[in-house]
Protein backbone atom coordinates (compact mmCIF):
# COMPACT_ATOMS: atom_id res chain seq x y z
CA UNK A 1 0.00 0.00 0.00
CA UNK A 2 2.59 2.52 -0.90
CA UNK A 3 -0.03 4.77 -3.08
CA UNK A 4 -2.07 5.67 -0.89
CA UNK A 5 -3.66 9.03 -0.87
CA UNK A 6 -5.84 11.81 0.12
CA UNK A 7 -8.75 11.57 -2.65
CA UNK A 8 -11.66 13.53 -0.96
CA UNK A 9 -11.69 16.30 1.93
CA UNK A 10 -14.58 17.31 3.52
CA UNK A 11 -16.45 19.02 5.51
CA UNK A 12 -19.94 19.38 7.64
CA UNK A 13 -20.22 23.00 9.10
CA UNK A 14 -23.65 22.13 10.67
CA UNK A 15 -24.31 18.95 11.65
CA UNK A 16 -26.76 16.71 9.48
CA UNK A 17 -26.23 19.06 6.52
CA UNK A 18 -25.14 18.79 3.35
CA UNK A 19 -20.87 18.75 3.10
CA UNK A 20 -18.53 20.93 2.08
CA UNK A 21 -15.54 19.76 -0.38
CA UNK A 22 -12.33 20.98 0.31
CA UNK A 23 -9.02 21.00 -1.82
CA UNK A 24 -7.16 21.78 1.80
CA UNK A 25 -8.01 22.13 5.33
CA UNK A 26 -6.28 22.90 8.63
CA UNK A 27 -6.51 20.07 11.98
CA UNK A 28 -8.39 21.64 14.73
CA UNK A 29 -9.33 20.22 17.45
CA UNK A 30 -8.24 16.97 16.04
CA UNK A 31 -10.49 17.05 13.52
CA UNK A 32 -10.79 19.60 10.41
CA UNK A 33 -11.38 22.88 10.72
CA UNK A 34 -14.92 24.06 11.17
CA UNK A 35 -15.91 20.87 11.25
CA UNK A 36 -19.37 20.61 12.86
CA UNK A 37 -19.11 23.54 14.89
CA UNK A 38 -23.38 24.20 14.24
CA UNK A 39 -25.76 22.15 15.15
CA UNK A 40 -29.74 22.48 15.30
CA UNK A 41 -31.38 21.64 17.96
CA UNK A 42 -35.28 20.82 19.13
CA UNK A 43 -37.08 22.88 21.93
CA UNK A 44 -35.60 20.61 24.54
CA UNK A 45 -31.42 21.23 23.55
CA UNK A 46 -31.37 18.04 22.25
CA UNK A 47 -29.78 17.41 18.64
CA UNK A 48 -31.76 17.05 15.48
CA UNK A 49 -30.34 14.45 12.84
CA UNK A 50 -31.24 13.01 9.56
CA UNK A 51 -32.38 10.00 11.85
CA UNK A 52 -35.52 11.96 12.57
CA UNK A 53 -35.36 15.45 9.97
CA UNK A 54 -34.62 13.72 6.79
CA UNK A 55 -34.73 17.15 5.09
CA UNK A 56 -31.68 18.44 7.08
CA UNK A 57 -29.98 16.66 3.97
CA UNK A 58 -31.47 19.16 1.76
CA UNK A 59 -29.87 22.38 3.48
CA UNK A 60 -26.14 23.34 1.68
CA UNK A 61 -24.28 25.68 3.89
CA UNK A 62 -21.42 27.28 2.70
CA UNK A 63 -18.48 29.33 4.96
CA UNK A 64 -18.64 33.20 3.94
CA UNK A 65 -14.84 33.85 5.02
CA UNK A 66 -12.98 30.67 6.35
CA UNK A 67 -9.98 32.80 6.84
CA UNK A 68 -12.12 34.57 9.45
CA UNK A 69 -14.14 32.52 10.90
CA UNK A 70 -17.07 30.12 10.80
CA UNK A 71 -20.03 32.03 9.63
CA UNK A 72 -22.32 30.88 6.81
CA UNK A 73 -24.71 30.99 4.38
CA UNK A 74 -27.18 28.13 4.09
CA UNK A 75 -29.32 27.44 0.80
CA UNK A 76 -32.21 25.32 0.59
CA UNK A 77 -35.17 24.44 -2.17
CA UNK A 78 -37.78 27.29 -2.16
CA UNK A 79 -35.90 29.32 0.59
CA UNK A 80 -34.08 32.67 0.41
CA UNK A 81 -30.12 32.23 0.75
CA UNK A 82 -29.72 33.27 4.87
CA UNK A 83 -26.67 34.65 6.07
CA UNK A 84 -25.34 33.57 9.78
CA UNK A 85 -22.46 35.64 11.87
CA UNK A 86 -20.78 33.47 14.62
CA UNK A 87 -22.42 34.57 17.71
CA UNK A 88 -20.51 37.31 19.90
CA UNK A 89 -22.94 36.87 23.06
CA UNK A 90 -22.26 35.17 26.01
CA UNK A 91 -25.84 33.87 26.66
CA UNK A 92 -25.33 29.82 26.28
CA UNK A 93 -27.61 27.34 25.93
CA UNK A 94 -27.40 23.62 27.46
CA UNK A 95 -27.77 21.47 24.31
CA UNK A 96 -26.82 17.35 24.32
CA UNK A 97 -25.50 15.23 21.91
CA UNK A 98 -26.78 11.90 22.43
CA UNK A 99 -25.41 11.72 26.44
CA UNK A 100 -23.05 14.50 26.18
CA UNK A 101 -23.93 17.76 27.46
CA UNK A 102 -22.35 21.27 25.83
CA UNK A 103 -22.86 24.71 26.12
CA UNK A 104 -23.09 26.13 23.29
CA UNK A 105 -23.92 29.93 21.74
CA UNK A 106 -27.40 30.86 20.13
CA UNK A 107 -27.72 32.02 16.22
CA UNK A 108 -30.72 34.18 16.95
CA UNK A 109 -34.13 34.10 15.82
CA UNK A 110 -33.68 34.50 12.35
CA UNK A 111 -31.93 31.44 11.69
CA UNK A 112 -34.67 29.63 13.75
CA UNK A 113 -37.34 31.27 12.06
CA UNK A 114 -35.61 30.05 8.49
CA UNK A 115 -34.80 26.33 9.78
CA UNK A 116 -38.52 25.83 11.35
CA UNK A 117 -40.08 26.99 8.17
CA UNK A 118 -37.91 24.93 6.10
CA UNK A 119 -38.01 21.38 8.26
CA UNK A 120 -41.79 22.22 9.55
CA UNK A 121 -40.82 22.01 13.29
CA UNK A 122 -39.87 24.13 15.63
CA UNK A 123 -36.17 24.38 17.07
CA UNK A 124 -32.77 26.13 16.65
CA UNK A 125 -29.51 26.72 15.37
CA UNK A 126 -26.46 26.91 17.94
CA UNK A 127 -22.51 27.40 17.60
CA UNK A 128 -19.71 25.45 19.48
CA UNK A 129 -17.75 28.35 21.22
CA UNK A 130 -14.01 28.19 20.69
CA UNK A 131 -13.31 27.89 24.61
CA UNK A 132 -15.80 24.87 24.99
CA UNK A 133 -14.47 21.94 25.54
CA UNK A 134 -16.00 17.84 24.52
CA UNK A 135 -13.51 15.35 25.32
CA UNK A 136 -14.26 11.94 23.13
CA UNK A 137 -15.41 8.47 24.44
CA UNK A 138 -12.23 7.59 27.11
CA UNK A 139 -13.20 3.69 26.10
CA UNK A 140 -11.19 4.73 22.86
CA UNK A 141 -9.01 7.76 23.24
CA UNK A 142 -6.82 9.73 24.95
CA UNK A 143 -7.82 12.17 27.86
CA UNK A 144 -6.78 15.17 25.38
CA UNK A 145 -8.71 14.32 22.47
CA UNK A 146 -12.25 16.01 21.40
CA UNK A 147 -14.44 17.13 19.37
CA UNK A 148 -17.70 19.62 18.37
CA UNK A 149 -20.46 18.62 17.42
CA UNK A 150 -19.75 15.50 15.94
CA UNK A 151 -21.62 11.77 16.73
CA UNK A 152 -18.60 10.72 18.88
CA UNK A 153 -14.55 11.55 17.00
CA UNK A 154 -13.34 14.24 15.20
CA UNK A 155 -12.61 12.59 11.77
CA UNK A 156 -14.38 9.95 10.16
CA UNK A 157 -12.74 7.99 7.31
CA UNK A 158 -13.24 5.94 4.45
CA UNK A 159 -11.24 4.44 1.22
CA UNK A 160 -12.93 4.66 -2.27
CA UNK A 161 -12.38 1.17 -2.78
CA UNK A 162 -14.50 0.03 -0.01
CA UNK A 163 -17.52 2.24 -1.74
CA UNK A 164 -16.75 0.99 -4.92
CA UNK A 165 -17.11 -2.49 -3.51
CA UNK A 166 -20.43 -1.47 -2.08
CA UNK A 167 -21.82 0.10 -5.12
CA UNK A 168 -20.90 -3.47 -7.40
CA UNK A 169 -23.27 -5.19 -5.26
CA UNK A 170 -26.04 -2.29 -5.65
CA UNK A 171 -28.19 -2.16 -8.56
CA UNK A 172 -27.41 1.95 -8.21
CA UNK A 173 -24.68 3.08 -7.42
CA UNK A 174 -24.84 5.80 -4.13
CA UNK A 175 -22.36 8.79 -3.67
CA UNK A 176 -19.67 8.30 -0.62
CA UNK A 177 -21.28 11.80 0.74
CA UNK A 178 -24.22 9.75 2.02
CA UNK A 179 -21.42 8.08 4.24
CA UNK A 180 -20.25 11.91 5.61
CA UNK A 181 -16.64 11.08 5.78
CA UNK A 182 -13.86 13.52 6.33
CA UNK A 183 -11.11 12.22 4.81
CA UNK A 184 -11.97 9.18 1.61
CA UNK A 185 -7.92 7.69 1.19
CA UNK A 186 -7.88 5.37 -2.91
CA UNK A 187 -5.00 3.26 -3.55
CA UNK A 188 -6.01 0.72 -1.48
CA UNK A 189 -8.32 -2.60 -1.63
CA UNK A 190 -11.63 -2.52 -0.88
CA UNK A 191 -12.12 -2.22 3.94
CA UNK A 192 -8.34 -2.45 4.12
CA UNK A 193 -8.87 0.48 6.34
CA UNK A 194 -10.31 -2.09 8.89
CA UNK A 195 -6.96 -2.79 9.78
CA UNK A 196 -5.19 0.66 10.01
CA UNK A 197 -4.15 1.57 13.85
CA UNK A 198 -2.16 4.85 12.64
CA UNK A 199 -2.01 6.70 9.30
CA UNK A 200 0.76 9.34 8.76
CA UNK A 201 -0.11 12.17 6.56
CA UNK A 202 2.61 15.01 6.35
CA UNK A 203 3.54 16.05 9.66
CA UNK A 204 0.04 14.62 11.07
CA UNK A 205 -0.57 11.10 12.50
CA UNK A 206 -3.87 10.18 12.34
CA UNK A 207 -4.93 7.28 15.45
CA UNK A 208 -7.54 5.04 14.06
CA UNK A 209 -9.75 4.73 17.79
CA UNK A 210 -13.20 2.85 16.50
CA UNK A 211 -15.13 1.25 13.41
CA UNK A 212 -18.05 3.05 12.21
CA UNK A 213 -21.27 1.52 13.22
CA UNK A 214 -23.79 2.50 10.75
CA UNK A 215 -27.26 4.05 11.35
CA UNK A 216 -30.04 4.96 9.51
CA UNK A 217 -28.52 8.29 7.74
CA UNK A 218 -26.75 6.21 4.36
CA UNK A 219 -29.93 5.48 3.60
CA UNK A 220 -31.13 8.91 2.96
CA UNK A 221 -31.43 9.92 -0.38
CA UNK A 222 -29.53 13.36 -0.39
CA UNK A 223 -30.66 15.06 -3.40
CA UNK A 224 -34.79 14.29 -2.13
CA UNK A 225 -34.38 13.70 1.80
CA UNK A 226 -36.46 10.17 0.81
CA UNK A 227 -35.36 7.26 3.30
CA UNK A 228 -34.15 4.28 1.26
CA UNK A 229 -33.70 0.66 1.83
CA UNK A 230 -30.11 0.65 0.92
CA UNK A 231 -27.22 1.00 1.35
CA UNK A 232 -27.73 -0.82 4.29
CA UNK A 233 -29.82 -3.83 3.92
CA UNK A 234 -26.79 -4.44 1.24
CA UNK A 235 -23.93 -4.01 3.60
CA UNK A 236 -25.85 -5.97 6.25
CA UNK A 237 -25.10 -9.00 4.18
CA UNK A 238 -21.18 -8.68 4.84
CA UNK A 239 -20.53 -6.17 6.55
CA UNK A 240 -22.68 -6.57 10.02
CA UNK A 241 -21.10 -7.99 13.44
CA UNK A 242 -22.44 -7.97 17.15
CA UNK A 243 -25.14 -6.81 15.56
CA UNK A 244 -24.14 -3.32 14.37
CA UNK A 245 -23.42 -2.71 10.70
CA UNK A 246 -19.64 -1.05 9.82
CA UNK A 247 -18.19 1.02 7.18
CA UNK A 248 -15.79 3.49 7.60
CA UNK A 249 -12.96 4.48 10.80
CA UNK A 250 -13.19 6.75 13.41
CA UNK A 251 -9.97 8.64 14.29
CA UNK A 252 -8.64 11.63 15.82
CA UNK A 253 -5.05 13.71 14.72
CA UNK A 254 -2.04 14.10 16.91
CA UNK A 255 -0.81 17.26 15.65
CA UNK A 256 -1.60 20.56 13.72
CA UNK A 257 -0.91 20.95 10.13
CA UNK A 258 -2.29 21.30 6.63
CA UNK A 259 -4.21 18.33 4.78
CA UNK A 260 -4.55 18.28 1.23
CA UNK A 261 -6.35 16.54 -1.28
CA UNK A 262 -3.26 14.50 -3.08
CA UNK A 263 -1.26 13.91 -0.58
CA UNK A 264 0.42 10.67 0.08
CA UNK A 265 -1.00 8.47 2.85
CA UNK A 266 1.56 5.98 5.27
CA UNK A 267 0.02 3.00 7.05
CA UNK A 268 2.45 2.91 10.17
Amino acid sequence: MTNLIISELAIYPVKSMRQVQLKASNMHMGGLKYDRRWMVIDHQGEMLTQRTVARLCLIQPELINPEIDCGLSINAPGMTELKIVVPENLITRRVKVWDDYCNARDAGDEAAKWLSQFLGLECRLVYFPDDEIRIVDQTFAQPKDQTAFSDGFPILLTSQASLDDLNSRLHEDIPMARFRPNIVISGCEAFAEDDWKQLKVGGITLRIVKPCSRCTIPNVDINTAERCKEPIMTLVNYRKRDHKVFFGQNAVADGAGLLQVGMKVEVV
